[in-house]
């Protein structure tokens, strides 16, 4: 897909799912947000629903939890582990949501942070997938529109976050 006006695009290659966004909004602003937890769990999610805990230990060997909460008080955890970390320029992490019978397969992402020129950057998410079942999997569960959706109340912070600046 083409990059529309500041909206989030999707594609898939091979086994992997890319979402991609441009935003107004200096790149170091972007990999802040998109890293420290204080950022983090205000616009992480599924369906809008805050989340419950958000724990990031952001190095080499390090993991993050994020947890929200269902209605009834069930726990819908995603958990991963950093293997690379390049400030501000790119991240590569696993990622498992961590319930059965979803935390049978971990994903790989990559994101990469690129500054633009007039102060806006683009993020590339790629999510790989071990097989291609498991990226249909996905698909058909709904986790492309909701990284979407998620993506796009990122949009939201970061441009709350640039009147407070």
């Amino acid at each position: 897909m083409s990059q529309q006006a500041n909206k989030a695009t999707t594609r898939v290659e091979g086994q992997a799912l890319i979402i991609e966004r441009i935003f107004e909004a200096p790149r170091e602003l972007v990999w802040d947000a998109w890293t420290k937890p204080e950022h983090v769990s205000r616009w992480w999610g599924h369906g809008g629903v805050p989340l419950h805990a958000c724990e990031i230990d952001l190095r080499v060997g390090g993991t993050y939890r994020y947890v929200q909460l269902g209605p009834d008080g069930t726990e819908f955890p995603v958990i991963g582990t950093y293997r690379e970390i390049v400030k501000p320029e790119r991240l590569n992490y696993t990622m498992i949501f961590d319930v059965a019978p979803y935390n049978e397969h971990e994903s790989v992402i990559f994101d990469s942070f690129e500054q633009l020129e007039g102060g806006k950057s683009k993020l590339t998410m790629r999510t790989e997938y071990v097989s291609a079942e498991a990226l249909q999997g996905s698909l058909a569960s709904g986790a492309e529109q909701g990284a979407i959706a998620s993506m796009e109340r990122y949009a939201e912070y970061l441009a709350k976050l640039q009147q407070e600046v």
